[in-house]
């Protein structure tokens, strides 16, 4: 895999610290196993074969799973250096749903919309994203 494309390596919790965002969403998994089983789903639906084996694929799908149950950006919840690193590895291991992010929605937003839209769920305050006053929350630089 290419080293961009892994998350970085998880650093020791200093005494008294907060605990690190994969800690907490493995603390929160128990009561959110759905939700979880559900962000994979999709992310497998999305996979390139080429990208890697089977259980790599597998693997990431579950990694970018459990970080969406984090309170940050995804790409802070994966610890990722950037915004644009996330999206490499959105582009590498689930590239046709990569492609639909073709607005720079935030990718745990964008995840999430999609769940939804899956279950016909409307989730925009207005008929569009581009009309709806959270707009600026949604989409762009972080």
């Amino acid at each position: 895999m290419n080293s961009r494309l892994r998350p970085a390596p998880m650093q020791a919790t200093p005494p008294g610290a907060a605990a690190r965002p994969v800690a907490l969403a493995l603390a929160r998994r128990a009561s959110r196993d759905d939700e979880v089983d559900e962000v994979r789903a999709l992310l497998l639906d999305h996979t390139d074969a080429a990208a890697g084996t089977a259980a790599a694929i597998a693997a990431m799908a579950e990694v970018v799973a459990l970080a969406c149950l984090g309170d940050d950006h995804l790409w802070q919840d994966l610890q990722l250096p950037s915004r644009g690193e996330l999206s490499a590895l959105m582009q590498h291991w689930f590239p046709s749903l990569a492609a639909r992010n073709d607005r720079d929605m935030k990718w745990k937003k964008f995840l999430y919309k999609q769940l939804c839209e899956r279950a016909e769920i409307q989730v925009c305050k207005a008929p569009s994203c581009a009309l709806c006053s959270d707009h600026a929350l949604c989409f762009g630089p972080e």
